[in-house]
């Protein structure tokens, strides 16, 4: 039985439907089975991360476990009750920011992400570690702009990513929670192609039928802003990562294609199939 956390957000829920089209037991952990909306099969289990005497009957018989957390969510509970359980496998859904080796992390965004990784490490179970920078389903922040016009406002136009899709996020979790070839390993998954914001938001218009442009503007007020909402640290450790890669082509591999035996999808899949999400 594999176990997934996270199970109604965009990675994990995807990640639950690959693993039941394949014919896996999979189970899924919802604070609200009643609206979770998965696929009919699939065993969903009322538990919260934040209350660790309902997670220890999420994890009985589970043997694999996929953790996709939220920022900042302390991962303690759910691993104690997956050690005291006996699961054999985790995978953690990470970020790319995280420096291997570094006696300090850059940024809070790495530093949570490798903390939660020493942890895991600590359980004594197998462990894989999917990390992914900027991911295509980023774009979605784009819908509010593109309600009121065809102009998508941001700091840097040129900040540039490899953005990958849920979907092939999802494929490569699959196998890796079900093979044996996988463990101990750090994956960094990318899409195809390097490409500005400029260029994601171009190619998000050629999907939508519509002349959609990106006009930048100075990164003081929006940290600013986003700075009254969101924790201030967050914004500006992922405002910084933006900055650093202007002008700088990013990197692209070619794991997603090793792991699941398919090209990684491009930008330009990404955006039709999310072409609803833009209506």
């Amino acid at each position: 039985m594999i176990l997934v956390v996270g199970a109604t957000a965009h990675f994990g829920r995807q990640t639950v439907e690959a693993l039941a089209t394949a014919g896996h037991q999979v189970r899924a952990l919802s604070r609200t089975p009643e609206s979770a909306g998965l696929p009919a099969g699939v065993e969903v289990v009322r538990g919260d991360l934040t209350q660790a005497e309902s997670l220890a009957p999420a994890l009985s018989g589970v043997n694999a476990l996929f953790l996709v957390l939220p920022y900042q969510m302390d991962p303690a509970p759910i691993l104690r009750a997956a050690q005291d359980a006996g699961v054999r496998r985790i995978v953690f859904l990470s970020s790319g920011a995280v420096v291997d080796g570094a006696a300090e992390q850059p940024d809070v965004i790495a530093a949570y992400h490798y903390g939660v990784e020493q942890a895991i490490k600590a359980t004594g179970a197998e462990w894989t570690f999917l990390r992914i920078f900027f991911p295509a389903i980023n774009s979605l922040s784009f819908a509010m702009q593109l309600g009121g016009g065809d102009v998508v406002r941001g700091p840097y136009a040129g900040a540039t990513s490899a953005p990958v899709h849920e979907g092939d996020v999802a494929a490569v979790a699959a196998r890796v929670l079900t093979g044996d070839a996988h463990a101990g390993q750090v994956y960094e998954l990318t899409g195809p192609e390097s490409m500005t914001q400029a260029e994601q938001v171009g190619v998000l218009g050629s999907a939508l039928g519509r002349s959609l442009s990106f006009e930048e503007i100075d990164d003081q007020p929006v940290r600013a802003q986003l700075g009254q909402f969101m924790d201030p640290a967050f914004i500006n450790a992922l405002f910084d990562l933006m900055a650093a890669t202007a002008g700088r082509p990013a990197a692209v591999n070619s794991l997603v294609e090793d792991i699941t035996g398919r090209p990684a999808r491009t930008y330009a899949q990404w955006a039709a199939d999310h072409v609803a999400d833009f209506g």
